[in-house]
């Protein structure tokens, strides 16, 4: 059975079901039931991003959790991490994230972290989701002066720049650094600013100017093409792209050319494993992550984990491994040292020490890793059976495979979010990887459009 939760939470379009006020209120009711022990006074965080149906979501959470008797704390726009952050440094006993990350205006989400800023498991979501589905729940409320309270804090960003700036080295300094920095007119647009300004950067900020309905449009992490072509423009050291939650980050270097969150990855990794902090050597990925990043830490007596996709899945197996660094391709870099989730201006911070550190440009940093070629294409459907069980799919995926050899994969996965298949092939030569993605495409979308 579908979950109500994906794999970062529930999204949609907005006053579209899930993502209506009633829904937001059981939500709010719901996880205010599951949260509250009547051991003590609980509170709750509640951060968002820049959409204009945040302030809606926002109303109808706290309705909603007062009524189950936590006291809410407002901050207004906030990055994801900023929350998680927060929920854990005020004590509080429940996170939530007003934000649909990537996605238009027009679509927002939810999301929860735990008391120690962990985004919630599997379980614990469905238990809470049961309890939102079922029409006829009855509803455990609290006495009359047992109902929560309602109160906007106004230091939350100031808490979190003195938080990031504690992630980089005391000696040292961005005095001289030009940075061009895209904050997708949307949770980090005061903020990262601020943070790398008060390091000493020369900031040249794009896309800081949020209005409600132009967040991630033609800006930020989807679109770090305007960033680099700013970075020529004022030959600036280093280009920074954040998402609308500001939890990703795609870098380009000073030549303007664009890495991903593996090159990234391969950059932190060799300089941790240098100064033997990286973990066990280990780095988590997801299956999504370029095969020449395995190469690459095998090469320097590391190794990867592979998880399911999702940086709550990635952050899973550091847990469990007892890993210091983690990702995904898509530019989710979680430092564990530090953080409990993907944090894009956390993660720009610790590739600004290794520049500052090597006194190296990041172009020339970034060129240890030489990716495969790869291609993936997203595919609308409209229903999303299990692709073992889809025959056509099947033996298409078996003759790729066989064309492919151990040089070469294809990840065939829905996304959590949307209505798409995701195709992805991954191969040495780069003729071979468009022709096989563009043939799986055509089959995934016949068989799954029926």
């Amino acid at each position: 059975m579908k979950r109500f939760f994906g794999t970062d939470g529930i999204r949609g379009y907005v006053n579209t079901y899930p993502m209506t006020a009633d829904m937001a209120l059981r939500l709010g009711l719901a996880a205010g039931t599951y949260f509250r022990d009547g051991k003590h006074r609980h509170k709750a965080i509640i951060g968002k991003d820049t959409r204009l149906s945040g302030y809606m979501f926002e109303t109808a959470l706290t309705a909603g959790l007062c009524a189950a008797g936590i006291d809410v704390y407002q901050v207004g726009p906030m990055p994801t991490p900023a929350i998680a952050f927060l929920t854990k440094n005020m004590r509080a006993d429940i996170g939530v994230v007003i934000s649909a990350s990537h996605n238009p205006f027009h679509d927002n989400g939810i999301k929860f972290f735990d008391k120690n800023g962990y985004k919630l498991p599997d379980g614990v979501e469905d238990e809470i989701a049961q309890m939102v589905l079922n029409k006829d729940y009855e509803w455990d409320y609290p006495e009359a002066d047992k109902v929560g309270r309602a109160k906007r804090i106004f230091d939350a960003p100031g808490r979190y720049i003195v938080y990031l700036k504690k992630s980089f080295p005391d000696h040292l300094s961005l005095n001289g650094l030009r940075i061009v920095l895209d904050c997708a007119n949307g949770a980090s647009y005061k903020i990262a600013p601020l943070a790398l300004e008060e390091l000493g950067a020369e900031v040249v900020t794009m896309a800081n100017a949020p209005n409600g309905t132009n967040i991630n449009l033609q800006c930020g992490s989807l679109h770090p093409g305007y960033v680099a072509d700013k970075v020529r423009e004022v030959r600036a050291d280093i280009g920074l792209a954040l998402d609308g939650d500001a939890d990703r980050l795609i870098v380009v270097d000073e030549t303007g050319t664009v890495l991903d969150g593996d090159q990234i990855m391969a950059i932190c990794a060799e300089y941790l494993m240098a100064q033997g902090k990286l973990k066990n050597n280990t780095l988590a990925a997801t299956s999504m992550s370029n095969m020449a990043l395995e190469h690459f830490m095998s090469e320097r007596g590391g190794s990867i984990i592979r998880t399911n996709v999702g940086d709550r899945y990635v952050v899973e197996a550091m847990r469990k491994f007892d890993l210091s660094l983690g990702g995904e391709k898509s530019g989710h870099l979680i430092f564990h040292d530090f953080s409990t989730t993907g944090d894009g201006l956390l993660a720009a911070l610790q590739v600004l020490t290794i520049m500052c550190e090597s006194g190296k440009k990041l172009s020339e940093l970034a060129q240890k890793l030489k990716l495969y070629p790869q291609e993936m294409e997203n595919v609308e459907v409209t229903r999303k059976p299990d692709l073992a069980t889809v025959p056509e799919i099947q033996e298409a995926l078996k003759n790729a495979e066989s064309q492919l050899g151990q040089y070469g994969r294809v990840v065939l996965r829905y996304s959590g979010t949307e209505n798409l298949c995701r195709v992805m092939v991954e191969a040495r030569e780069e003729k071979l990887v468009k022709q096989l993605t563009k043939e799986l495409a055509k089959v995934v979308h016949a068989a799954l459009n029926k």
